[in-house]
């Protein structure tokens, strides 16, 4: 969980240095000196409850006497320290920087209350000591907030303490648990026993002792002890996120592609939020089954989030799911559940992945679920420099008289171009040099490729020059390029997804109109294809199955226009226009047209803009919702008549940060609302890579060597975490067991 120092002129955060940060104290008096010294006008109105909740300082800003180390992992103050050490003129060099942290002008009067209640707290902190001195010397060298642990005790916790760091090393270093069978069929090791090894080789004591009395055969540490260390590593870190989803209070619900483990299908589950400083979030928390059907799956999440994690469902306010194949219509019928439930739970497209490829995946068709499966495969065939290399070399070979496109499409088809908002634009363009590639792959004239890259070459090759599937990619491109520019709009800024919202009549307009005259457009689509397929020398021809079934019903042969028009076309532009207006529900736009509380999209419209009309979506989430016409009319009127030198926020992330934000309750609640809206596209480059992260991760783990936990714990090494902490959760849920009694014979 990064903190934030709340000194003036103080940039430092916890995610970017090793700095320790405190606390502000709840002791009154002491926390109103530690403002004092701050100097932040801001702060002043805050209760030390608030202030200790949300407010921290960095170590630089305290006497190194009053920092006190006491372990390599926890780090702690006096109870005497006050912050001392501020800068309190640099913001002076740079006089038009915008300050979020104002520094208070002190008077004579302010100066002379200060030293009195100085002198206050030094004569009480005197008193405090005078009586702390006596139990000192009647027992020196011991701390009575301390607890106090017996020898074995101690032994217990640095030998967790050392199983531990070794687990922090197998997670940054994304190493997966594995056994190593040994010469000796009845002994077994793992890596995680051999790294035990080394480290009492190189000296660990706590290890050494420990295990001085194992039996030579016995493991060091047992599945069951390992299983215990890696759920009490993974709650910690997953508590670390939590505490800021509940402080944020609203979040929406994000999944991704299915995930394997020991031939079980889990759902990765994300967690978008707008933490305490104002700043988007998105994190991974933990695997889903996939057991059961959608009903068993709605209520496994809600017990997930509401029993375990203390979450409240009502507090969701979107949702967005990352499906493919089969289970698109699985996590569809979820969607609906828990809007069913939960009507603010807004279902929306992730602005994670492409509008177009999100449509594609959600229509429950066989032919265009196969063009994305081979999709997929392609981009994953191509991820390898050498294959990559090959595709390159076989554009520039078959577009040899054009060498102006030539040089677009290599550029084009760099890593990445499958998940494009115009894919299948491009599939159309690289289809012949697709199949020569992979010819060429095939042949394998010079011995660079293993038998499976081959066998992978010929598979996607004869799935590439099926009719039916350049068909099906023609009518996607086609359908299609009604809902690219507005998907792209999507995953634009914030002014171009205000557009976008204001543009979905127009979408719908262009699809429906396609779909009344779907003759004249089928015979155009058609037509394309036939040319791309007598080009490429493809046989024209109805699919195989279709033709038994009909000579096996003893009907008449069946024109191939008409068949494709039937099970291609009209099914393909009747699921779009579905997907797309259940995507943009009439909810669904009333949200992303309260984007227009953003003041650069307010410039942009004149200032006349009716976030009135859209607010009873939220209204209940408002601290005081009546007054929102006159606070909003306030908003308008503060951006409207700024001085020249304000520039607009563009950005919601940027509004929040406004210092006078806050004198706008409403406002600045309905922008964090509909900052964790799963559409809006994240700022943050940490956030954004965590869906990156698990995917890297996944690539480069076999499916063998996976784990849960560790895979989890690897997506979040951003997340800080206390081994102390760690170590005292081990004691209190597994207490060390007493030696067992041996059994009668």
């Amino acid at each position: 969980m990064p903190n934030f120092c709340a000194a003036p002129n103080c940039t430092r955060k916890s995610t970017q240095s090793d700095l320790a940060f405190f606390r502000f104290p709840r002791d009154p008096e002491r926390c109103r000196i530690w403002v004092e010294n701050c100097r932040r006008a801001d702060l002043e109105g805050k209760t030390s409850d608030q202030l200790n909740k949300h407010y921290r300082l960095c170590a630089k800003h305290f006497d190194p006497a009053m920092v006190c180390k006491t372990s390599p992992y926890r780090t702690v103050l006096k109870d005497t320290a006050i912050p001392t050490i501020f800068d309190l003129t640099s913001h002076l060099k740079n006089p038009h920087a915008r300050h979020r942290k104002r520094i208070k002008e002190l008077t004579e009067e302010d100066i002379r209350k200060i030293k009195e209640r100085r002198c206050k707290v030094a004569s009480s902190i005197e008193q405090l000591n005078s009586k702390k001195d006596p139990a000192a010397a009647e027992d020196a060298g011991t701390n009575e907030e301390e607890p106090q642990w017996s020898s074995e005790e101690k032994a217990f916790r640095e030998y967790l303490k050392s199983l531990f760091e070794i687990l922090v090393m197998f997670v940054n270093q994304g190493i997966p648990l594995v056994a190593n069978t040994l010469s000796d069929p009845q002994i077994a090791s793992s890596n995680f026993q051999a790294l035990i090894n080394h480290r009492m080789n190189a000296g660990d004591e706590a290890l050494r002792k420990r295990f001085d009395t194992v039996a030579v055969n016995r493991e060091y540490v047992s599945a069951t002890q390992l299983s215990q260390l890696l759920d009490i590593f993974e709650n910690t870190v997953r508590e670390e996120m939590l505490m800021e989803v509940r402080e944020s209070r609203f979040f929406s619900v994000l999944t991704g592609d299915l995930v394997e483990f020991a031939r079980e299908k889990y759902l990765p589950l994300f967690l978008r939020f707008v933490n305490q400083h104002n700043v988007l979030r998105e994190e991974f928390l933990d695997f889903l089954s996939f057991d059961g059907d959608e009903f068993a799956l709605v209520d496994r999440l809600e017990a997930l989030l509401t029993e375990r994690w203390g979450l409240s469902m009502e507090d969701c306010r979107g949702q967005a799911h990352k499906a493919t194949g089969t289970s698109t219509t699985k996590m569809k019928a979820v969607a609906v559940l828990l809007m069913e439930k939960y009507p603010l739970a807004l279902h929306m497209p992730c602005s994670h992945i492409a509008l177009n490829i999100h449509l594609a995946n959600n229509l429950p068709l066989p032919n265009v679920q196969v063009v994305m499966a081979t999709l997929r495969r392609i981009g994953a065939f191509f991820s390898a420099p050498l294959t990559q290399d090959e595709l390159e070399n076989a554009v520039s070979t078959h577009y040899h008289k054009n060498e102006e496109k030539a040089a677009a499409l290599r550029l084009a088809c760099r890593p990445g171009w499958v998940e494009q908002h115009n894919v299948f634009d491009l599939l159309l363009d690289l289809l012949p040099p697709l199949v020569l590639c992979m010819d060429i792959i095939r042949d394998n004239e010079g011995g660079n490729f293993t038998d499976a890259v081959t066998a992978e070459a010929y598979s996607i090759a004869e799935i590439l020059v099926d009719f039916e599937v350049l068909v099906t990619v023609v009518i996607l491109k086609n359908v299609l390029t009604f809902t690219r520019a507005f998907g792209r709009n999507l995953q634009g800024e914030t002014l171009d997804v205000f557009l976008a919202a204001n543009s979905i009549t127009a979408v719908l307009h262009s699809l429906t109109e396609v779909n009344d005259n779907i003759d004249v457009y089928h015979e155009f689509w058609y037509e394309e294809a036939v040319g791309i397929a007598n080009v490429m020398e493809i046989p024209v021809r109805v699919p195989r199955l279709f033709v038994r079934k009909q000579r096996a019903m003893e009907e008449g042969e069946v024109q191939a226009e008409l068949y494709f028009k039937e099970y291609v076309t009209v099914p393909v532009i009747h699921g779009v226009i579905q997907e797309v207006e259940d995507m943009f529900s009439e909810n669904n736009l009333k949200a992303l047209k309260c984007l227009s509380l953003v003041p650069a999209i307010m410039g942009q419209m004149k200032f006349n803009t009716s976030e009135e009309n859209y607010a009873d979506v939220y209204c209940s989430d408002l601290p005081n919702a009546d007054t929102l016409p006159a606070e909003l009319h306030c908003w308008r009127i503060k951006w409207k008549h700024r001085s020249k030198d304000v520039r607009l926020p563009t950005t919601i992330h940027e509004t929040l940060q406004l210092p006078d934000v806050k004198f706008f309750p409403n406002v600045n609640a309905f922008l964090k609302v509909l900052s964790t809206l799963p559409v809006l596209k994240l700022e943050s480059s940490r956030s954004h890579s965590a869906s990156g992260r698990l995917l890297a991760y996944l690539d480069g783990m076999p499916g063998a060597q996976r784990n849960k936990s560790l895979v989890m714990l690897n997506i979040n090494t951003h997340i800080k975490h206390d081994l102390d902490v760690m170590v005292d959760k081990y004691c209190r849920l597994y207490p060390e067991d007493e030696p067992e009694a041996e059994p009668e014979p």
